[in-house]
């Protein structure tokens, strides 16, 4: 079955499917995003139920994104210097161990604390690695459906997955819930050392370098590319200003007639539904040659249509225009797949570092700035402002924005800069 894809016609789920290695990355994916939940949900009942603390309970929530922030680009490109295979099954033994150790019963707190980071240090190279793997076992247009389906998963599964495990902590107490938890990456590392592929590392630099030298070989690469560039830029403006709104979903919930937990959640599952029935429409019926003209159009619309929230609107009304929101988002599938795609596979787990790193940054800055203008004016006009920074940067940005040919030129010659010039 071919995987080429016509400029009238995109790929088909089928044609992904057919696809053992497609098949085995979708559904880790799904396993290791479930089994997180789970481990968050076990870990914050726990360490709240043992201390009695809001405040450390809700670091045991947060601790899993601090290495991206602290070290994301530096860990990420360990995937540069390894196989992908068995960086991915490494670091998916060492968590299911890690996590293992995390249900021993009496384990004191900092110890607690510390092993749950230490488990989070391996996140950047699995993913690092897993992303510059999909292009080149899923390739063609196939990999563009993929890379949309991917979203789709991670957004449903998260917005299913946070009510799935209140129930199974509940029915395996949390320290039951920790040992599934081990299980799911013991099981994904198990299919990914029988289904995927061995591949060599990618080429290495003729010159020894420490990580650090190779990690800013891999930043100076990525950030002074005229392709590259601007969409991290483009990433970075719309997660930032549009994910705000989640920190704000408490007040909000309380201004919307009192609301509790229900409406809070109504608000916090809007904006991932809509993103992921836009990464279906934009995957499976926008033609390849459509894709790229839809995703500044597409960013704009996501700031734009929170603006009207400042009228204070019903709660069904902010829900669909959250969703609508969440629909332009969905342009960042299209983004991240060609960002992949231009860059050669010896440079993209550090690139990878870099991205993810720069969104953990940009959504914690949005949503402290929004939860700041918070103290002194209503949830909704905070929604709308920053809908209206969104909207106002991206139209600052299409100035600059890369023409579809120069966007397929990057994908067809990926950037190798070599070290102290970048190739743009």
């Amino acid at each position: 079955m071919s995987l080429a894809a016509t400029p009238a016609r995109p790929a088909t789920y089928r044609q992904v499917f057919a696809l053992v290695e497609a098949r085995v990355l979708l559904g880790t994916q799904v396993l290791s995003l479930v089994g997180d939940l789970l481990a968050t949900v076990a870990l914050t009942v726990l360490v709240y139920t043992n201390t009695g603390s809001t405040v450390l309970a809700a670091a045991t929530f947060a601790i899993g994104y601090l290495p991206w922030v602290v070290g994301g680009p530096i860990l990420a490109a360990l995937a540069d210097r390894l196989p992908w295979r068995r960086t991915m099954v490494a670091c998916d033994l060492i968590r299911a161990g890690v996590v293992g150790l995390l249900a021993w019963p009496g384990i004191p707190l900092p110890i607690l604390l510390a092993l749950l980071f230490a488990s989070a240090l391996v996140a950047p190279p699995f993913e690092a690695a897993r992303s510059a793997l999909m292009p080149v076992a899923i390739p063609g247009d196939a990999f563009v459906l993929a890379n949309s389906l991917q979203s789709v998963l991670r957004q449903t599964t998260q917005v299913a997955g946070f009510l799935i495990a209140g129930v199974l902590v509940a029915l395996l107490n949390a320290r039951g819930a920790l040992l599934a938890d081990a299980l799911t990456f013991a099981l994904s590392a198990a299919a990914i050392r029988l289904w995927i592929k061995h591949r060599d590392a990618p080429p290495k630099h003729p010159e020894r370098r420490s990580l650090l030298q190779e990690t800013v070989d891999g930043m100076r690469l990525v950030l002074g590319h005229k392709v590259l560039r601007p969409y991290l830029i483009l990433a970075f403006i719309t997660s930032g200003c549009v994910y705000a709104s989640e920190g704000l979903s408490a007040p909000f919930a309380k201004h919307l007639n009192g609301g509790g937990p229900q409406v809070i959640g109504i608000l916090l599952a809007s904006i991932p539904i809509g993103e992921a029935i836009g990464a279906i429409v934009l995957g499976r019926f926008a033609s390849p040659t459509l894709r790229p003209k839809l995703v500044v159009p597409m960013a704009i619309m996501s700031g734009c249509v929170l603006v009207p929230i400042a009228l204070d609107p019903p709660l069904p009304v902010v829900s669909l225009l959250y969703a609508l929101s969440g629909f332009g988002v969905s342009c960042m599938t299209i983004v991240n797949a060609n960002y992949v795609r231009a860059i050669a596979p010896q440079f993209r787990g550090r690139a990878f570092g870099v991205a993810q790193s720069g969104l953990q940054i940009s959504q914690g800055v949005g949503v402290l700035i929004a939860g700041a203008l918070a103290s002194v004016l209503l949830p909704p006009h905070v929604v709308a402002l920053c809908g209206a920074a969104g909207a106002l940067g991206i139209m600052l940005l299409a100035s600059a924005w890369p023409s579809v040919k120069l966007q397929d030129e990057a994908m067809e010659h990926p950037a190798t800069g070599p070290v102290g010039k970048v190739s743009a």
